[in-house]
């Protein structure tokens, strides 16, 4: 502008700027607050920005939350995500065969589709030994209670047995 003898409201109309952007001087990049906010969030790994806006309030430092957020994510801070459940480990024995009838029985729920949305599942119940189906029960919903309606059933019928294993994990 100064080299063309023109008024920078005239150069900001001309080029279509709001003049206010070109007078408006850069913040500073605030290095110390960055740094306050690296030390808290290696320390405290799952502290978010607004957690880590509120330790740094009781150190005295305070500003707005949008640009707290804006200077956490360009310092590429983040609540490291929670890994999943731990699983056991080792090496797993095969289950013993039961020596007789009604010694152990296995619960499995199968499930399939009637067509594009029809839902239906099956209770199956073996005796391990026999390896004979003592109930099959087919519905759209079997609940608990149903579920243990059935056993009974089993049990009145067969006997009861020493165990019933599943090998649905929830």
């Amino acid at each position: 502008m100064s080299d063309h003898d023109i008024s920078q409201r005239r150069a900001c109309r001309l080029v279509s700027v709001d003049p206010k952007t070109v007078r408006r001087e850069a913040e500073p990049d605030n290095p110390e607050i960055r740094k306050c906010m690296r030390e808290i969030a290696a320390t405290r790994r799952r502290f978010g920005y607004r957690r880590i806006g509120l330790m740094l309030e009781r150190e005295g430092i305070v500003m707005n939350h949008k640009k707290l957020r804006r200077l956490y994510r360009e310092e590429g801070l983040a609540v490291k995500r929670r890994r999943g459940r731990k699983r056991a480990t080792g090496t797993r024995e095969p289950m013993p065969v039961p020596d007789g009838p009604s010694k152990r029985w296995s619960l499995d729920f199968v499930s399939d589709v009637f067509g594009p949305a029809r839902r239906f599942r099956m209770l199956n119940v073996i005796d391990d030994y026999t390896r004979q189906c003592l109930a099959l029960v087919a519905d759209t919903s079997l609940s608990g209670a149903r579920v243990a309606r059935e056993l009974d059933r089993c049990i009145r019928l067969y006997g009861r047995p020493e165990t019933i294993v599943s090998d649905n994990v929830l």
